[in-house]
């Protein structure tokens, strides 16, 4: 299981970082498209989303009952649809500024190296009790580490498609 979750973590990142790496400084913080974040924000939000973990882990935990893996399904039927437009909760939002590239490029490679670490030394079959995805019971922590793929899977994607945007001549 952690073989396969480390495996997902390093090919989530190296997508996002490969996109991410693509845009100038200057396209980064160019909005497509009226209502859009900028890839600088889209980034941002990303790394929001995918902080706090550390904390989280070592805070009430249980043994779980279930399937450790049980909402991971569910969770990438909602966040892999990309015909759903969702909002984000307001403590994940960006900034409306403009972003350096270097330093996100620094934290998306910390925020990788985090996820890689706690998922080494956590059990991940641990129900975390702190805090809860709206709409599902509480997370594992085998879960919680899932749902930060999967929504950066579904961010990445979004950068692709700025990236297109922002490109064209």
């Amino acid at each position: 299981m952690k073989t396969t979750l480390q495996t997902n973590i390093v090919e989530t990142f190296k997508n996002l970082s490969e996109i991410h790496s693509k845009f100038s400084e200057t396209a980064l913080n160019t909005v497509p498209f009226e209502g859009s974040w900028t890839a600088g924000q889209t980034t941002q939000h990303i790394l929001k989303a995918s902080s706090g973990y550390a904390a989280l882990f070592l805070g009430k935990t249980e043994k779980t009952n279930r399937e450790p893996d049980l909402y991971i399904k569910d969770l990438k039927a909602l966040f892999l649809n990309y015909d759903i437009k969702m909002e984000s909760p307001d403590f994940l939002l960006p900034e409306i500024i403009d972003y350096d590239k270097e330093k996100q490029t620094l934290e998306l490679l910390n925020r990788e190296a985090d996820l890689l670490t706690l998922s080494a030394i956590h059990d991940l079959t641990l129900t975390c009790l702190d805090f809860q995805l709206p709409g599902f019971e509480n997370f594992t922590i085998l879960e919680w580490i899932s749902f930060t793929l999967i929504h950066t899977e579904r961010h990445t994607h979004q950068l692709n498609e700025i990236y297109e945007i922002v490109n064209k001549v």
